[in-house]
């Protein structure tokens, strides 16, 4: 028997599988894949569109985890800018014409929606509807 991994009829290797060799791989996998890993599985588990997979003008309901939030005036408007992180890839959520929002913080876990525009080659999601996860649930 040996400890090479089997290949699957696709050509691609499989992972073998027992409890011992996921403990093993969680052990040596790094934090950050960790917690991209479960925002990931969140995102699936709650119907939510995967940012990766998000396009130009689509209407999107996506879920995650904001990294950074910045006051940012944008053509001499206010703006609140935070990052949102699923797992897949970032979106930049922007509140137009607000300097704060009670709750919208570091860390905190939300589910927003509305229209994907692209800027500067990045996703953003300007003024969503969004709905804010319970701390519990973090």
């Amino acid at each position: 028997m040996s400890a090479v991994p089997r290949s699957d009829k696709s050509g691609r290797a499989e992972k073998p599988s027992g409890r011992f060799r996921r403990m093993l791989d969680r052990l040596s996998t790094s934090q950050e894949d960790l917690e991209s890993e479960e925002l990931q599985e969140d995102s699936q588990a709650s119907g939510c569109t995967r940012i990766s997979e998000c396009t130009d003008r689509q209407i999107v309901k996506v879920t995650g985890t904001l990294r950074t939030v910045t006051l940012r005036p944008r053509a001499g408007v206010p703006a609140l800018e935070a990052e949102l992180f699923d797992g897949t890839a970032p979106l930049d959520v922007v509140w137009l014409g607000r300097r704060s929002i009670a709750g919208i913080e570091p860390g905190r876990k939300l589910i927003a929606s509305g229209r994907i525009a692209m800027s500067h080659g990045r996703r953003v999601l300007f003024n969503p509807k969004y709905e804010l996860r319970p701390l519990g649930k973090e």
